[in-house]
């Protein structure tokens, strides 16, 4: 039996803690109230979809698997609009916070947990060779539909969240129909 290098184990352990530290850094961002932050939404937004065409362009090679990830895209927008109406969103002085609902952020973390968990399970255990090398994920369709839905959620949470505070910084307009009446009624008084 071989031992292990001390420097792939110091590797694996530090690579491990940074995917533990993450990973719980999400739940909390995913579950609990939050300060808005426009830079981080806005950065979500513009990053995003430059990974997502990454990996599409990486998925071209794997006959099929681009559809999964379309499927996947079209299931995150549709998370995203659906935790945009659950969440709780206030604002006053102390600045602009909004709560995500909790039950769709622990299952949506879960399912990355899970996915990362069974990724490093095989990585781990499988003692053959590869058949696919460790970093070409988008030749399993499952991370593909899981890595589209994650991020077309997190766009689309973002771009909602955007459009929240682009709300609050409008001037209340007064409809027209209540200018012409308060029109009416001076010149009626004059």
């Amino acid at each position: 039996m071989a031992t292990a290098n001390p420097t792939s184990l110091m590797i694996g352990t530090a690579v491990g803690a940074f995917i533990v530290w993450r990973v719980i850094s999400r739940v909390r961002r995913m579950v609990g109230r939050q300060k808005y932050s426009g830079v981080r939404a806005l950065l979500t937004v513009c990053i995003f979809p430059v990974l997502i065409g990454l990996v599409a362009f990486g998925a071209l090679k794997h006959e099929g698997n681009l559809l999964f990830m379309m499927g996947g895209l079209i299931a995150g927008s549709g998370l995203g609009a659906y935790g945009l109406r659950l969440t709780k969103f206030d604002h006053g002085p102390a600045g602009k916070f909004y709560t995500p609902n909790a039950h769709l952020g622990i299952a949506l973390s879960l399912l990355m947990i899970g996915r990362i968990a069974w990724r490093m399970a095989t990585l781990y255990f499988t003692t053959q060779s590869f058949v696919a090398p460790p970093g070409d994920f988008s030749s399993s369709p499952l991370t593909l539909f899981l890595f589209g839905m994650l991020a077309a959620y997190y766009i689309s949470y973002a771009i909602g969240l955007l459009r929240w505070s682009r709300s609050l910084q409008k001037p209340a307009t007064v409809p027209s129909s209540i200018v012409a009446t308060a029109v009416e009624t001076s010149d009626q008084q004059a």
